[in-house]
């Protein structure tokens, strides 16, 4: 795997480039088709790629994050033109493509490399994760839901992963996905 560390924002053309890493196994794929809420099928949305960050072990492999010895969490970065989809709306699909109350969890995935996460690249998007993730708790609290167990922290290293993991559903038609949200809007 290959070694990301982007910038916090760069300007392409006339348009915000931003990105974000959030915790979402096979959030890359569009497989479903438009509408079905991951996230690349979004207007806005100018790339996602799945790989690995938040672990000690630098090129972590595949079989070695679901060793969960390495510490990582399976992630996809998120690139966004900022001009046509604000972070805020990229957070609100984040949340509602997955149960963010399942502690190290997502649908039959069950290990650390699974926890619900937002990696931000800058203060302002802290400050945005944090009110998406108290509005969206807000919201399961009054559904009777859990509470949000989605960290939020400085995004660390970002690694890619492996070829056959970028796009895992449309080369794997009806392959698992372990993303089901929690019906809460």
């Amino acid at each position: 795997s290959l070694r990301y560390d982007p910038p916090v924002t760069r300007r392409a053309t006339s348009s915000l480039l931003a990105f974000l890493l959030v915790a979402v196994a096979c959030g890359d794929d569009p497989a479903s088709g438009p509408g079905t809420g991951l996230i690349d099928t979004f207007d806005g949305v100018t790339a996602v790629e799945s790989g690995y960050s938040n672990g000690h072990v630098k090129n972590p492999s595949y079989q070695q994050v679901c060793g969960g010895d390495t510490g990582h969490v399976e992630v996809v970065k998120v690139s966004f033109d900022a001009d046509r989809i604000t972070l805020a709306e990229v957070l609100e699909i984040f949340f509602h493509i997955h149960d963010p109350t399942t502690l190290n969890r997502q649908g039959n995935d069950v290990g650390t490399q699974y926890r619900s996460g937002i990696y931000v690249f800058s203060e302002a998007q802290k400050r945005t994760a944090e009110q998406a993730k108290a509005s969206y708790g807000d919201a399961l609290k009054a559904a009777g839901r859990g509470d949000v167990t989605t960290e939020i922290l400085g995004a660390p290293a970002f690694y890619y992963a492996e070829d056959y993991h970028q796009q895992y559903l449309a080369k794997n038609p009806g392959g698992y996905c372990g993303l089901g949200g929690t019906g809460v809007s």
